[in-house]
C-alpha cells in the first residue's frame, strides 16, 4: 500500500527512541508542527530520562512500546522521532515486526541514530522512509528552509522529487540508478551483523553522512563497511554534510580513498544531515543521480497514494 501525503488535521506520533529530549526545544518545533495543520500527539515516555544512563530518553522498553504503539495506531499517519543521540540500536529489537507490518503504513521521519529504524523499517516492512529532521533539533525551528523542504516532501512531494544543494558537485563523475538506501555512516557502520542489517547495499545508491568523526574514525567505518561486504554492488553514492569531521580537505580525500576504488558515481555534499540548513531525502525509494549535474532525481514522488480520507 503506498503512503499517502500528509493532509491539515493529520494525527502524527512524537517519539523519542534515542537520546533524552530538551523540552522548550522540542515545544519550538511542535509549534511549527501545528503550524502546518497537523495534530502532534507526544507519547507518554518522550520526556522520560534513563535512570542510570541520562543520555537515553528513558529505558529501553518504554521507548520501544511508544514506537511499537504509534506505529499499531490506525488514527496515526506518521511517525516523527524527535531527536537522535543515542539508543535506536537499545531498542529495535523489542519492536514486534510482524504486529506492525499488519498494521496501517506509517511515515517514518528521523536521522543520524534513526538510522537504525530507517534500515528496519525497509527490511521487515519494505516502505520508504524520510531521512529528515526532527522537532526536537535546533535546527528544524531556527531553519526555515530545513523546515520547508519537509513540509513540501510531507505535503506537495511532487515539489521534491529534484534533490539537490548549493555545493553538490562531483566527487567521481557519472549517472546512476538505483535505491536509495543508508543514513548517517557510523549508524550504518555500528549496524553490521545485527537483525536490521541488510547483507549489502548492492544496486542502491548508498546515502552517506556523519558528524563529529574525525577523518581516522570516518576511515574506520568505511573500512568496516567494505570488509563486511555492505559496499559491494553499489550503483552509486551520495554525500551529504560532515560538520565537524576535520578538515574538509583530508574528509574528501578518507571518502575518494575508498569510494573511488568503487568505479561507481559520487556525488559530493548534496546537502542533507547534520549541517546548519538540510533537505530531506527519501530512502527505499528509486532515483537517478547525476554527480555532474549535482542532482539526485526521484523516479515518483515517495508519498503517492490518495489524498482523500
Amino acid at each position: 500500500m503506498p503512503l499517502r501525503p500528509l493532509r491539515p488535521g493529520d494525527r502524527i506520533a512524537l517519539a523519542a527512541p534515542s537520546g533524552a529530549v530538551d523540552p522548550a526545544r522540542l515545544a519550538q518545533g511542535i509549534d511549527v508542527l501545528r503550524s502546518w495543520g497537523l495534530e502532534p500527539v507526544v507519547l507518554p515516555h518522550v520526556h522520560d530520562t534513563h535512570p542510570a544512563l541520562p543520555y537515553l530518553a528513558g529505558q529501553d522498553h518504554h521507548r520501544a512500546a511508544d514506537f511499537q504503539s504509534a506505529w499499531l495506531d490506525p488514527d496515526t499517519a506518521a511517525v516523527f522521532c524527535v531527536r537522535g543521540g543515542f539508543g535506536a540500536q537499545r531498542m529495535v529489537d523489542l519492536l514486534d515486526w510482524d504486529a506492525m507490518r499488519a498494521a496501517p503504513p506509517k511515515i517514518l521521519i528521523g536521522f543520524s541514530d534513526v538510522t537504525v529504524l530507517h534500515e528496519a523499517v525497509a527490511r521487515h516492512l519494505g516502505l520508504p522512509t524520510l531521512y529528515g529532521p526532527m522537532p526536537g533539533a535546533a535546527t528544524f525551528s531556527r531553519d526555515a528552509r530545513t523546515a520547508e523542504h519537509l513540509r513540501r516532501t510531507l505535503f506537495e512531494p511532487a515539489t521534491t522529487t529534484v534533490l539537490t544543494g548549493p555545493d553538490a558537485s562531483a566527487l567521481v563523475p557519472g549517472r546512476a540508478h538505483g535505491v536509495l538506501m543508508g543514513g548517517c555512516a557510523s549508524l550504518l557502520a555500528a549496524d553490521r551483523g545485527t537483525p536490521a542489517a541488510r547483507p549489502s547495499f548492492a544496486g542502491g545508491l548508498l546515502v552517506l553522512e556523519d558528524v563529529n568523526e574525525q577523518p581516522y574514525q570516518l576511515d574506520r567505518m568505511l573500512t568496516q563497511l567494505r570488509r563486511s561486504g555492505a559496499l559491494a554492488g553499489v550503483a552509486g553514492v551520495v554525500l551529504g554534510s560532515w560538520d565537524g569531521c576535520g578538515p574538509v580537505e583530508s574528509v574528501r580525500a578518507v571518502l575518494l580513498d575508498h569510494l573511488g576504488e568503487l568505479g561507481v558515481p559520487v556525488l559530493w555534499e548534496l546537502g542533507f544531515g547534520h549541517c546548519p540548513s538540510s533537505i530531506t531525502v527519501p530512502l527505499g525509494v528509486p532515483a537517478t543521480l547525476d554527480a555532474d549535474a549535482g542532482t539526485v532525481t526521484l523516479d515518483a514522488p515517495v508519498l503517492s497514494g490518495p489524498t482523500c480520507a
